[in-house]
């Protein structure tokens, strides 16, 4: 029988694809008193890899990335997933979001997002909420499965999560 042992804490990545930058200023202003300094933020980058979100935010749409100093417990994932939710409809406009915020973790073996969608490939976690392996971690770099999304696959990204999971990696060395 193999011995239960809790998880160690996990990194808080947060992506958010939005048009209206303020919107983005504002949901990160409400993240950052919840959860504290952030200690990465990616370039902006264009979000042009699938057209999903059009009808809701229109053309010419960025992504960002952070993190978060303060490392979380992982079972928080799907808390947080609801707490984005509840920003995006506060910072809603006529009923159409203004940003999309897509809370995930990282740990040293992967990259787990968390979703209000099931799928085959998706875990129920609590209270309608999901979590999805969208990368893993293998051969020094960040890899991807057959599902995961487009805009993950990409050399950009791959390059930012690779960035976190070194700031992940020594904040682990410190405990």
């Amino acid at each position: 029988m193999g011995k239960i042992t809790p998880h160690n804490p996990v990194k808080l990545v947060i992506g958010f694809i939005f048009k209206d930058i303020q919107a983005f200023n504002q949901a990160k202003l409400l993240l950052v008193r919840r959860f504290g300094k952030i200690d990465f933020v990616s370039p902006e980058l264009p979000f042009n890899r699938t057209d999903y979100y059009r009808e809701e935010f229109g053309d010419g749409l960025s992504r960002i990335f952070l993190s978060f100093r303060k490392l979380i417990r992982l079972e928080q994932i799907a808390g947080i997933k609801i707490l984005t939710n509840n920003i995006e409809r506060k910072l809603s406009s006529q009923n159409k979001r203004r940003v999309n915020i897509d809370p995930g973790y990282l740990d040293l073996a992967k990259l787990v997002l968390a979703s209000t969608k099931d799928y085959v490939h998706r875990i129920y976690l609590d209270k309608g909420i999901y979590a999805e392996t969208t990368l893993f971690y293998q051969g020094k770099s960040f890899q991807s499965w057959q599902w995961t999304y487009p805009d993950f696959r990409t050399s950009e990204y791959i390059d930012i999560f690779n960035q976190i999971r070194e700031m992940y990696a020594e904040q682990t060395k410190k405990r």
